[in-house]
């Protein structure tokens, strides 16, 4: 998996608090860097050997992603993992491979909430304009097939214009904060196998059938099957990672089973 959230052709050169920022998040991640007092405006200056001004702004980077809480009269602390930001593209970065597996499990979760209800939602009240844009969609994929990371971005918008169709704007914002991970997500089971992008455009067209005969309840049904055939692939990616650590301590999860 590109451990980038990013296409793979934009390439980006980070600042250096960002840098120092990603080094630090590494460190609490890794237990070096524990939660309670993280270091401070002087500690970083001292220790990479930057001015007291990329100190800060690392600090505020930090701040930006939940990861630590800078108290009046600048005492730093590491915040509990679990309300970091998950959803920003630069925190996904700088996690492991096994995190990162872990959070795409959590997003196939959360898709298998949303996304049916959603397509229900946009089936009962679809335009002709939105199928054709779906229509058109759907066509690219097909086009795609030898192309996955061109396909991805394809297959986002086909998602994302059911989305919208649902007239629902705080489910559309929820679904686009997500789009990193669902970069993600898409590149793993893209390569789940030879076949994989001809399989996944197979699905979308059910989808698109569904959606084409104002079907709320055969809309919600085939974009569940669609997200939980996933399921599989994620969890083997997860394992895979696992065993390659030596974490693997029996099986991943797969969410079609809960």
């Amino acid at each position: 998996m590109h451990r980038r959230q990013e296409s793979a052709d934009a390439v980006k050169v980070r600042t250096l608090p960002v840098q120092v920022a990603a080094h630090l998040t590494r460190r609490i991640v890794s237990g070096e860097i524990s939660e309670g007092r993280a270091p401070s405006e002087l500690d970083i200056s001292r220790e990479f050997g930057v001015s007291r001004v990329v100190a800060r702004e690392t600090l505020k980077i930090l701040a930006s992603l939940d990861i630590v809480d800078i108290a009046q009269g600048r005492r730093v602390t590491v915040r509990p993992r679990a309300e970091w930001d998950y959803l920003s593209p630069l925190l996904v970065e700088w996690l492991p491979e096994e995190l990162v597996d872990e959070l795409l499990q959590e997003l196939l979760q959360v898709r298998v909430l949303l996304e049916p209800e959603l397509a229900a939602m946009a089936a009962a009240s679809i335009t002709d304009e939105t199928l054709a844009r779906l229509r058109a969609e759907l066509d690219r994929m097909a086009g795609l097939e030898d192309d996955p990371e061109a396909y991805l971005e394809v297959d986002h918008e086909f998602h994302m214009e059911i989305c919208r169709a649902a007239n629902n704007r705080i489910l559309d914002r929820i679904m686009y904060s997500a789009r990193w991970l669902g970069t993600a997500s898409r590149r793993v089971t893209n390569q789940g196998s030879p076949d994989s992008l001809h399989l996944a455009t197979e699905a979308h067209a059910q989808v698109y059938a569904a959606l084409e005969a104002r079907d709320p309840d055969a809309a919600r049904e085939v974009m569940r099957a669609h997200l939980l055939k996933n399921s599989a692939i994620l969890a083997a990616k997860e394992q895979q990672t696992k065993r390659a650590a030596g974490e693997w301590d029996g099986p991943a999860r797969d969410v079609s089973s809960q």
